[in-house]
């Protein structure tokens, strides 16, 4: 792969200013989960585990490993949590397979098995792969518990995430064919999700061979900071740190590198509605969500939070700097890494003085981490020379058509996937 190749893709997946006014499919947001009474009681930390004080009416369904829902499902291991739902591994004892329960907060309006649904079913009418990177829902119910009513989506489970995985590997690279095998497919997920506009085989094992393999369930006991026993039907006698399927990042062989983008519990469709808030991490959040806070989230943001990942896949490191304490922190290291920014959005910035005598002109003495300075230190293990060029944001689509994709990261998951994948006026 050369450098040049990747620097060019990477300077137009992360142009300053956005490339369109359409609206982003899948912004992150965050769900309010009703304030906790000052006279709840307060429990002892545990760490690798939901909040505990979330347990309440309005938040998480306590949930107990060997539960059993719906006569078919019983709850084999923890698989993760969010701020709005707790992930969980169980056994379809119908169908003798595992399967992932994602599990919402109560009353939690989220549009995600709606969205999904069309997704899967575009992808398996249309033939494109972009539809089997995404989850397929298995199945959905609510369940009524101690804290309102929870919405329950069935899917099949995934072995971690990118991100899991690096850190697994203490940040060591993905091998590079693997890397842009990821990288190709997460772009082809993403242009598939907004061309419509809006996992580990682990069946083969038993409960018991599955804890054999994987480690068994540790539940940690739920203690009040007062001592007292606990009595309210909200929270769990034990909770449980999530168990590990995957592999460290540098031991994901190419023929395994495969992916789902999920987790869209905040997606809503394009053609309904519109928003302009988002939550995303600072470290991938585009410089529009702050400088242009009324207009609604474009698919470009989406393609800046895409060049972030990538680079970060490829690299192995973040391209924003790892500690930012703030907005303006992350809007001064943009500007160091790309250049001067729109002179609408500089005239705004009320904290530039901080950082800059000028539009892109940092204060004397302080230290700036270029984009070829971060290009050589999170890159520079692949081989060639090459200048870098500015460019707008690309589409998605356009993503997929660049020299380096279809040269290097688009044939990496061909092989991954052991067929074609684009059609030809896709990738030409």
């Amino acid at each position: 792969m050369r450098r040049s190749i990747f620097r060019t893709i990477s300077r137009q997946l992360l142009a300053s200013g956005p490339c369109s006014r359409l609206v982003s499919t899948i912004p992150n947001y965050r769900p309010r989960i009703p304030t906790m009474p000052a006279d709840d009681p307060l429990y002892e930390h545990i760490n690798e585990v939901e909040g505990l004080n979330y347990y309440r009416p309005g938040g998480y369904h306590p949930i107990q490993i060997g539960d059993r829902y719906q006569d078919r499902y019983r709850i084999v291991h923890k698989l993760g949590y969010g701020s709005y739902s707790t992930i969980w591994l169980a056994r379809d004892e119908q169908m003798a397979k595992y399967v992932a329960f994602k599990v919402g907060i109560a009353d939690y309006g989220s549009k995600e098995v709606e969205l999904l649904s069309r997704i899967s079913a575009s992808g398996v009418e249309n033939g494109e792969l972009g539809g089997k990177l995404i989850p397929t829902v298995l199945g959905r119910f609510n369940i009524v518990g101690p804290n309102g009513i929870h919405l329950w989506v069935v899917t099949a489970p995934a072995r971690c995430s990118l991100a899991d995985a690096a850190q697994a590997a203490d940040y060591s690279p993905f091998q590079l064919q693997v890397a842009r095998s990821l990288s190709a497919q997460l772009a082809m997920a993403v242009a598939y999700i907004h061309e419509l506009g809006h996992s580990a085989n682990l069946d083969r094992l038993s409960i018991e061979q599955l804890y054999d393999e994987f480690d068994p369930p540790d539940p940690e006991p739920v203690v009040r900071v007062d001592k007292q026993p606990l009595t309210s039907p909200s929270i769990p006698a034990h909770v449980y740190p999530p168990i590990w399927l995957g592999k460290t990042g540098d031991e994901v062989s190419h023929p395994e590198a495969k992916i789902l983008l999920a987790d869209f519990g905040a997606a809503f469709c394009t053609a309904e509605e519109q928003r302009c808030e988002s939550f995303t991490p600072l470290q991938i959040r585009p410089p529009e969500v702050r400088f242009e806070p009324t207009e609604p989230l474009s698919f470009s943001s989406d393609i800046w939070s895409l060049g972030c990942v990538i680079w970060a896949i490829l690299g192995v490191r973040p391209f924003l700097d790892t500690w930012l304490f703030g907005p303006d922190d992350a809007t001064a290291d943009q500007v160091d890494a790309l250049g001067p920014m729109p002179d609408e959005w500089w005239e705004t910035w009320e904290g530039r003085s901080k950082y800059f005598i000028g539009n892109g002109k940092p204060n004397e003495g302080r230290e700036v981490w270029t984009f070829d300075q971060r290009f050589e230190d999170a890159i520079r293990r692949q081989d060639g020379e090459g200048e870098q060029r500015p460019g707008d944001r690309l589409s998605a689509s356009q993503v997929l058509r660049t020299e380096w994709m279809r040269k290097w990261a688009i044939p990496d998951a061909e092989k991954t996937w052991g067929r074609k994948l684009l059609c030809n006026n896709r990738s030409s």
